[in-house]
Formats: structure tokens, C-alpha cells, sequence
């Protein structure tokens, strides 16, 4: 099971191969956002507290899509349990 913290790798899209940490984790829709994966441009409006422009930040990947990685052995990858 994927949790907020873990190291994962990303199986399939525009960051194939690349690792990241889960920074936030959606279960009701099978999601998660790993960081500096699956970036996306936000458009920000500017308000009297905030300044306006745009914005990258990473967008929720499917958990289909990423692999649990074991930290004391990079060569070795472990599978997600059911």
C-alpha cells in the first residue's frame, strides 16, 4: 500500500522512470501527487494578498501508474500489496 512519505517510480506517461516522494494521497479516487512529477501550469489571478501569474505545481497521477521503491535496496523493487 502507497503511503504519504514513500519513494515511488512512475511506470507510464511523460515521467516514465523518474522517482519522487507522495506528498498527498486521494484514496476515494485512487490518486496521488508525487513530488516534481506530472507538473502542471496554473494560471493565478492576481488579489491584494497574492501576486497573479503562472504557477507550476504537481497534479495527481493515477496509483496505478506508480511502484513502491525500497529504500535500502535501489536494485530491488517491491510490490504493492492487496
Amino acid at each position: 500500500m502507497i503511503k504519504k512519505g514513500f519513494k515511488v517510480v512512475v511506470l507510464t506517461g511523460k515521467d516514465k522512470k523518474k522517482e519522487g516522494e507522495v506528498i498527498e494521497i486521494d484514496r476515494q479516487n485512487n490518486r496521488a501527487k508525487v513530488k516534481d512529477i506530472n507538473m502542471v501550469k496554473k494560471h493565478i489571478k492576481t488579489t491584494k494578498e497574492k501576486k497573479g501569474g503562472i504557477v507550476s505545481k504537481e497534479s495527481f497521477i493515477n496509483l496505478s501508474n506508480l511502484k513502491l521503491i525500497d529504500e535500502k535496496n535501489k536494485n530491488k523493487k517491491v510490490e504493492a500489496k492487496k
